[in-house]
């Protein structure tokens, strides 16, 4: 089976196509599920010992005071915590909370 992810301009949408026999089945993902946003926003204050309620979905990295060694951290744990490989490339484009919480949802599906 392969698969493959596209991200469009337009935030939070993105194609998922899953080909298996020759047949490419495509999904089309957007916002993440409340659930996993909760868990990369409590997992997000615990790696960088802040408190939750300053985690917010638009809240940028940066803002939160993270470097990039944090930030390659942030995502280690969060790949430990949902079983999932992000993978450079889609780090490259995490700039909020927000936006890793959607990355990690588009990974689920991907791998499910």
């Amino acid at each position: 089976m392969a698969s493959f992810i596209s991200t469009s301009p337009a935030p939070s949408t993105t194609l998922i196509c899953t080909s298996t026999n020759s047949q490419c089945h495509i999904r089309q993902i957007k916002n993440a599920q409340p659930e996993t946003l909760e868990i990369v926003q409590s997992t997000i204050a615990k790696q960088l010992s802040i408190d939750e309620s300053t985690v917010t979905p638009q809240t940028k990295f940066a803002d939160l005071g993270a470097d990039s060694l944090d930030t390659v951290e942030i995502l280690i744990a969060l790949e430990e915590k949902f079983g999932v490989s992000i993978g450079e490339e889609g780090a490259q484009n995490i700039a909020t909370v927000q936006d890793a919480a959607d990355l990690i949802q588009k990974v689920k599906e991907v791998e499910n």
